[in-house]
């Protein structure tokens, strides 16, 4: 019995509809030594009646040979019964002698009608944790042979060893245990304490006859030495000799201890303990000894307690006493105030007292204590042991603990307490703290529906020599409200010397208590009902039960309900607490005749000491029926009377009757449900309603009964319905929804508006939306706010910050906006873009989740992210492309990537062709080509890898940082949009491109602030910005009140402020666009202007158009977006020799302006252009800038180009001169030790020569280079150009060899060197010590980390530059295109804007093949990205490309830009746009 290993096997059902099964569940494992045989899964160990029911958790316990480390398990049904399918979530088996816990994910059917219609499958462990390991006791109980020896009582041990003491066990099984003379074998898992000096062995005296005459108890283990060798010489043998070598050692190998007791544990035989301490025989060293325990109560008013009160007493050496309670005083009431009470503890000798642990059950009519001191008397020794308290043991007072460790003081310290009272309590409240921790423990709810608890929690703390046995957490530091939904808690224990800790237990005392709910029908015709009758029992402050079915089967609901019927039933809910408000009872209809005449319900509840009960009634006397009365089919019912039996000291039974004092009123709710006025508006289908206020809510009601139109919900209709609900309190939301029935259920909902006739306070709930399933967002449902509600909106249901769908913008999940602003400000959080692309090979594809782990230097890691599909996809499939966002740690530079799947069995094998991870905030992609298999039955057999970033082809995209943008729509009817909403946003440092806001379900609607998080390129400081909608969608008018955009590194704010329509029909100018200037502190970053354009046609034969001209102005605060040239002062405009004026007014100036980008659409008769030049003039500037031409811009002429880019000739004054001036910043570290007193020296490395050395004296009266300073030095200096290195020496002020000593250092954090005519700044990190040296061939080289390129310098370099584009088409099968083809080049200077890739009369784009383009524009400086897209237009539009290279032929660089990725709806991830970085 011993050599048996129990695995405890936790099986748990699946939480989706029909996941229980009736079926006979067997389970076998598969070991490293042997097999166990097929078991029948038959008893659970925490039975929960019905096994295998969904969302359940069932317990069993194997005791099988020791199989060895689990390698796989069958499991699976015998497919018997009604329900026989069964969706099996995951299997956990702990074996605790091996010390290990298994975890077997599974999440599928066993079933012959689902999936693969499999009913058995093999599981492999996803990860295999190490856990507490225990060895196995044999423990023999036997019961004497007298007169009601026997007991019902729960009998419980524990045992006491060398090297500590094990848990306590309770000694229970099926069978009736502890029967006269009987003998009971108990087999028990626990701590191996080595060489057993006692036990304790007691029961906690319950149920009739308690008393039990114990005879002995016998105690067996395996021998651990022997148990090794035994294991060592089994190696080498042969089987048969293995089998006779353990007859022959099981004895041997074996620990046996007797523990002889002969006597009564019982509360009216001999000593009356029914707790004793027993020593092995022949042990005689050890003796009882009797311990007296005096209980000094405090004397401050309300000391003491009618609460039953619990000791355990430790020895230095020797164990405890374990806990006793103190029953029998030296006075007949216990525990009241300054009185001594007197009791006595045996055990065995404890030698030298070092603490007591005190504690009271909470129970009685004031169970709150303050308790002076303990003293305890060791007869043996005759000594006494002083133990103060001084404290509260009480839940309302101090710090709420109801239980105390104290440890022992000198008499002395007593007795002066007692000579002059008051100074020294907070004197041995130090001799306490000396000897104690205090340990802070946090604990954290989950963020899940229904995740809190009312529950009384428990923790015990166990350490290396103790635990701090049972503590309750009552007194939350934090919150008043404990354990509430994702709320976290914070409690202080204090013990005594328990050592490391190894690992807590964490419960609560499950306050599900039972009802009996005994339901009166009236007494008049048709009052029976068949239908399915529910009640919910509400408590204060809006608590309440789950909803629950008084009626278990169909059987029953015909059974119960009849006319003038009594039905009672009896139902474990959860506790309310100690007032039930009100109850919400009503069926669902169904049946022949389901209405349904109630007369009341009453509900009696067990006080909460046991000491009787309390019946509460609740009268309803209506009808719940269709039919009948206000065709209601739910109630809600408040209390009239309480009828209360309390059974008193006496014996007697005492009765009260009371009347309800002031119940909760039952409210009229007045609901007005607005239909739009527009096409199609009304619908036909059934509306439900559900109404939230801050006490409770009205649970979903059928909007049957229009009080004001026969028909209801037709277009521009207002529909009134009276609801009757217990008082709700404050109205904060609804849920309005419909069932899609009928023939034209679509719903366009104006607003809801509920009077509470009661107080007359109304409430508005616009809505302004569609409710269908075709318009829209295509939901049936929606959550509507109060008007002036500003708390949360949780109205996504899912809050996790794992985001499925992913664009441009990791987009948040409003849930979660506090708490991930919050940490994505303090850069704790960042976000992680993830694509995976799974491979086409045959069964490549998992329905397993995946997750990712990313490692950054020195062990720092992300947690598991969890990459979840979104809800429409069910599995990674074949050559798909996923995309996620999550956020994670920021991990510094990533070093390794761990990517894996929780999939378990063969078949959730996964071939992961290729991941790539995003990183934002750090501007770089990582792209690995997997193409491994993660599958236990492929490959080596792993589900999870780490991949190396030196593997991965890194590429840099450009640094994105972190913005909170807070979008208010206007509070205005029909403010709200579902159009496509775009954004551009300009900064003193380029420009974004035009990035979508997401509509994420329901942002954007009329008088909101909706805030998320997006990523925006490093610009700041913002100047403006450019909002866009298509004006598409059912309701393309918006009403845009301003944009917020908060920077999160470093918090600062910019507001643009538009407050008008966007919108064809309701802005003024039909304008789908607008451009706002950003105030950031009060002030505006833009001045308002008027553009006045005029442009020359040439003199030249044939230079005048017809064709639509526009054109786009650049300058140094971005540009001005498209402008038409429409309004001439001439009425023919663009004719040969002509000069067209053209005058823009409310634009936001760009400052200087540096380019032009013009052209036209090709249309007319004759829409070839010879354009000489344009002048604009900026009216607050009062400047005018030149662009010259003097080109066509036309399909036949020239390079055939109609697009060309035109440079301002006012920047061509600037010439370079030979010298130049430099500004050097630099930037000392803020730590110890960084400063110097001596000089610095520094040589610019620049691209036209290296500068002479400049020296940066430090003196006596002007001190440089200090701790934390910033010092700033000008040099003149013949010109470097563009500066890529620095050199940067530390040299003695005096010039002398000797003063150069080698311990003095100069610690520089960053180096700023600006060249002053043009104001380039150049940025170098250097975050470095640099030593002292006296020769000068001793320097740090810095390379330039960052340049901020001025406006000047960049004007200069725009110069008319003709780059070749080459794009080479891939070679698989229809990898060519028909479709248009379109591309963008960005560069350091700009980009090209969008252009054709167009040649007369040729088939371009064919599989295979390359193609060769010329664009001219401006140069762009180092190209940084390309975009390459087509219109998805002919007949197979689908296109491979391999890559793009373009040349720059001015200064013949070529710039690679790889893509080998199709752009195709119909394969990986369907994007027929890519985005393309270049390799070098």
């Amino acid at each position: 019995m011993l050599k048996n290993v129990s695995y405890h096997i936790s099986v748990k059902t699946g939480d989706i509809p029909g996941a229980s099964s009736d079926s006979k569940v067997f389970i076998k494992l598969y070991g490293e030594k042997a097999d166990s045989s097929k078991e029948t899964l038959l008893v659970s160990d925490n039975d929960l009646g019905n096994y295998f029911e969904r969302g359940r958790v069932d317990e069993f316990t194997l005791d099988t040979m020791d199989i060895g480390k689990i390698n796989r398990i069958l499991i699976g049904h015998d497919n018997v019964g009604l329900r026989s399918g069964w969706f099996l979530a995951s299997v956990q088996i702990t074996v605790p002698v091996q010390g290990r816990q298994y975890m077997f994910p599974c999440n599928r059917w066993l079933d012959k009608d689902e999936a693969d219609g499999r009913v058995e499958v093999e599981v492999y462990p996803s990860e295999i944790l190490p856990i507490e390991k225990l060895i196995n006791y044999e423990v023999s109980v036997v019961t004497g042979d007298v007169r009601a020896a026997g007991t019902n009582a729960k009998v419980f041990m524990q045992i006491y060893g060398e090297s500590g003491k094990t848990e306590l066990m309770i000694l229970e099984n099926r069978s009736n245990n502890f029967e006269r003379g009987a003998t009971e074998v108990f087999k028990r898992e626990a701590a191996d304490v080595g060489k057993i000096y006692k036990i304790r062995i007691g029961h906690d005296g319950t149920g009739i006859g308690d008393g039990w005459f114990l005879e002995s108890v016998t105690l067996k283990r395996l021998a651990s030495k022997m148990k090794d060798s035994d294991k060592k010489k089994k190696k080498k043998k042969k089987k048969s000799d293995e089998e006779e070598e353990e007859e022959t050692k099981v004895e041997e190998g074996m620990d046996v201890y007797t523990f002889v007791a002969h006597r009564w544990l019982a509360k009216d035989e001999g000593d009356k303990e029914i707790v004793v301490e027993l020593v092995p025989e022949g042990e005689s060293a050890l003796e009882e000894n009797t311990y007296e325990v005096h209980v000094l109560t405090g004397t401050v008013w309300g000391a003491g307690t009618d609460a039953n009160v619990f000791l355990s007493i430790y020895g230095v050496e020797r164990g405890d006493t374990g806990e006793r309670q103190l029953k029998r005083s030296n006075n007949l009431n216990k525990f009241e105030k300054g009185q001594v009470d007197v009791f006595t503890i045996k055990a065995i000798d404890l030698g030298e007292l070092k603490k007591l642990r005190i504690r009271h059950d909470n129970s009685g009519a004031s169970p709150s204590w303050f308790l002076e001191r303990v003293e305890i008397v060791d007869l043996k020794e005759s000594t006494t042991y002083y133990f103060p308290c001084q404290r509260w043991l009480a839940v309302e007072e101090d710090d709420g603990q109801i239980v105390r460790e104290l440890v022992p003081v000198d008499e002395a310290f007593v007795k002066k307490d007692s000579e002059n009272d008051g100074q020294s309590l907070a004197t041995l409240g130090l001799e306490q703290k000396a000897k104690s921790t205090t340990y802070t423990v946090k604990v954290k709810t989950g963020d899940k529906k229904n995740a809190g608890t009312d529950a009384n929690v428990f923790i015990t703390l166990y350490g290396s020599k103790d635990d701090t046995g049972v503590v309750s957490l009552k007194a939350s530091k934090i919150n008043k409200n404990k354990f509430e939904r994702g709320k976290v808690d914070e409690f202080t224990v204090e013990s005594v010397d328990i050592g490391d800790l190894k690992k807590i237990k964490i419960g609560h005392d499950n306050k599900v208590v039972p009802y009996e709910i005994t339901v009166y029908t009236s007494d008049i015709f048709g009052a029976g009902t068949d239908a399915n009758v529910f009640i919910v029992l509400y408590g204060s402050d809006g608590i309440c039960t789950q909803q629950k079915s008084l009626c278990l089967n169909k059987r029953e609901q015909r059974m119960y309900f009849e006319r003038n019927s009594v039905n009672q039933f009896i139902v474990e809910l959860e506790d309310v607490g100690d007032i039930i408000e009100k109850i919400r009872i009503g069926h669902k209809g169904g049946g022949l005749n389901s209405g349904w005449h109630l007369d009341r319900v009453a509900i009696r509840r067990l006080l909460p000491n046991g000491k009787g009960s309390e019946t509460i009634t609740f009268p309803c006397e209506r009808w719940l029926a269709k039919s009948e009365d206000d065709g209601e089919t739910i109630r809600e019912l408040v209390p009239s009377d309480i009828f209360t039996e309390k059974l008193m000291k006496d014996g007697t039974l005492k009765q009260i009757e009371e009347e309800v004092e002031d119940p909760l009123e039952v409210h009229t709710y007045k609901i007005s449900v607005f239909t739009g006025d527009i096409y199609g508006a009304g619908t036909d289908a059934n509306v439900f309603l559900n109404i939230y206020g801050d006490l409770g809510d009205t649970g979903e009601r059928k909007l049957s009964k229009s009080e004001t139109n026969f028909n209801k919900f037709e277009r521009g209709q207002e529909d009134t319905f009276t609801i009757q609900a217990v008082d709700l309190g404050i109205l904060y939301k609804i849920k309005i929804r419909h069932d899609n029935s009928m023939i034209s259920p679509d719903w366009f909902l104006e607003k809801v508006e509920i009077l509470d006739e009661t107080t007359e306070e109304s409430f508005v709930f616009l809505c302004e939306r569609w409710l269908s399933k075709k318009k829209e967002d295509k939901k049936i449902e929606r959550t509507l706010y109060e008007q002036s509600y500003d708390g949360e909106r949780n109205s996504l249901d899912d809050s996790s910050l794992s985001l499925s769908s992913q664009d441009s913008n990791a987009n948040l999940k409003e849930t979660k906006k506090s708490s991930l602003v919050k940490a994505a400000e303090e850069g704790s959080l960042i976000p992680y873009h993830i694509t995976v692309t799974t491979g086409t090979e045959f069964d490549s594809s998992t329905d397993s989740r995946v997750f990712i782990i990313i490692m950054g230097p020195q062990k720092v890691q992300t947690e598991r992210l969890w990459l979840d599909l979104p809800e429409w996809k069910d599995e990674f499939a074949d050559g798909s492309v996923e995309k996620f966002s999550v956020w994670g740690l920021d991990v510094g530079e990533i070093k390794k990537v761990e990517v894996g799947h929780d999939g378990a069995t063969p078949e959730s094998c996964w071939l992961l062709e290729e991941l790539t991870i995003v990183v934002p905030t750090k501007g770089v992609m990582y792209n690995f080509v997997c193409k491994c298999w993660l599958a236990r039955d492929k490959g080596d057999g792993l589900t999870s890898r780490i991949l190396n970033i030196l593997d991965a082809d890194c590429v840099n995209i450009g640094l994105k940082i972190l913005y909170e943008v807070t979008v208010v729509t206007g509070d205005i009817e029909g403010g709200g949009t579902d159009a496509s909403i775009f954004m551009t946003v300009f900064g003193s440092n380029g420009n974004t491109e035009e990035m979508q806001l997401e509509k994420n379900g329901d942002r954007f609607e009329r008088g909101q602030e909706d805030s998320f998080i997006m990523e925006i390129a490093d610009i700041a400081p913002l100047r403006k910005m450019r909002i866009r909608t298509d004006g598409k969608g059912t309701r393309p008018h918006w009403f845009m009140e301003r944009i917020i955009l908060k920077n999160l590194t470093n918090q600062e704010v910019a507001t643009f402020t538009y407050g008008e329509w966007l919108s064809k029909l309701k802005n003024a100018k039909g304008s789908l666009v607008c451009e706002m200037p950003a105030v950031i502190s009060d002030e505006q970053m833009m001045e308002d202007t008027t553009y006045s354009l005029q442009v020359k046609t040439s003199d030249v034969g044939g230079a005048g158009t017809d064709a639509n001209v526009s054109l786009i102005l650049f300058g140094e605060y971005g540009d001005s977006g498209t402008l038409a040239l429409k309004e001439s002062n001439k009425s023919n405009k663009f004719e040969r020799n002509q000069m067209d004026e053209f005058s823009f007014s409310d634009m936001l100036s760009l400052g200087d302006l540096c380019k032009v980008r013009i052209w036209h659409d090709n249309k007319g008769i004759a829409p070839g252009w010879h354009l000489e030049y344009i002048d604009v003039t900026d009216s607050a500037m009062d400047k005018t800038f030149r662009f010259q031409c003097d080109r066509w811009l036309a399909k036949g002429e020239e390079d055939g180009q109609l697009i060309r880019e035109l440079a301002c000739a006012n920047n061509d004054i600037l010439e370079l001169k030979e010298r130049t001036s430099y500004e050097i910043v630099t930037v000392t570290s803020d730590r110890e030790d960084a400063e110097t007193k001596e000089n610095i020296w520094i040589i610019l490395e620049g691209k036209m020569g290296r500068s002479k050395e400049f020296l940066m004296e430090n003196s006596s009266k002007k001190r440089r280079f200090e701790r934390g300073a910033t010092d700033t030095f000008q040099f003149s200096s013949k010109n470097v150009g563009d500066i890529a290195a620095i050199c940067v020496g530390h040299c003695p002020k005096d010039g002398k060899k000797s003063s150069a000593k080698a311990d003095v250092f100069w610690h520089v954090q960053e180096i700023i060197v600006t060249e002053m005519e043009l104001c380039n700044k150049y940025y170098f990190r250097c975050n470095v010590k640099i030593p002292l040296r006296y020769k000068r061939r001793d320097y740090k080289v810095f390379e330039c980390a960052k340049v901020t390129e001025s406006f000047a310098s960049k004007a200069r370099s725009l110069v008319p530059v003709k780059y070749e584009t080459i794009v080479v088409t891939g070679f698989e099968k229809g990898a060519g295109t028909d479709a248009n083809v379109f591309i963008t080049i960005f560069g350091l200077n700009g980009d090209s804007g969008k252009r054709a890739l167009k040649q007369k009369f040729r088939n371009l784009f064919e599989r295979g093949k390359t193609n060769r383009f010329y664009l001219e524009t401006l140069d762009m400086g180092e190209l940084k990205k390309v975009r390459i897209e087509h219109d998805n237009s002919g007949l197979a539009p689908g296109w491979l490309v391999e890559r793009v290279e373009i040349t720059n032929s001015a200064t013949g660089v070529t710039t690679i830009f790889p893509c080998g990725k199709w752009l195709d709806e119909n394969r990986g991830d369907g994007l027929i746009w890519r985005e393309l970085f270049p390799r070098y």
